[in-house]
């Protein structure tokens, strides 16, 4: 329940017993971003979110492309099948930036990630 203290010169808000926030830049660890902080964060998130777009049409073209490779010799194709993995484990530290769930701007600002974990030994269908 969020109760007004009108007598606070913040104007706080009261969340519970124990929990407070100074306004909407005050996370509840305590931080406080500035405006132009958050409005850079969000110029690169919005760069994230279209290599994001981009990421994901390259996995879409890849497994398209392995499938037609697996009807065609009926086998995987290794070398799609590690550059998919590559691209999976960038995908998802770019996810967790622009989801505020990482504070380290991914590729091109740091290096790649390395896989997260390694491609299957071998693709069953069963």
């Amino acid at each position: 329940m969020i109760e007004r203290d009108e007598s606070s010169e913040m104007n706080q808000i009261q969340l519970g017993k124990d929990e407070t926030m100074d306004g909407p830049d005050n996370t509840r660890d305590g931080f406080k971003a500035s405006r132009s902080q958050i409005g850079i964060r969000l110029l690169y998130t919005l760069f994230y979110l279209l290599v994001f777009e981009l990421l994901k049409t390259t996995v879409q073209l890849c497994t398209l492309f392995q499938y037609g490779h697996l009807l065609i010799v009926r086998g995987a194709n290794d070398p799609v099948r590690n550059f998919s993995n590559r691209v999976i484990a960038y995908a998802y530290q770019v996810m967790r930036f622009i989801t505020l769930n990482g504070n380290e701007r991914p590729f091109p600002f740091t290096d790649l990630p390395p896989e997260l974990e390694p491609p299957a030994a071998r693709v069953h269908f069963d």
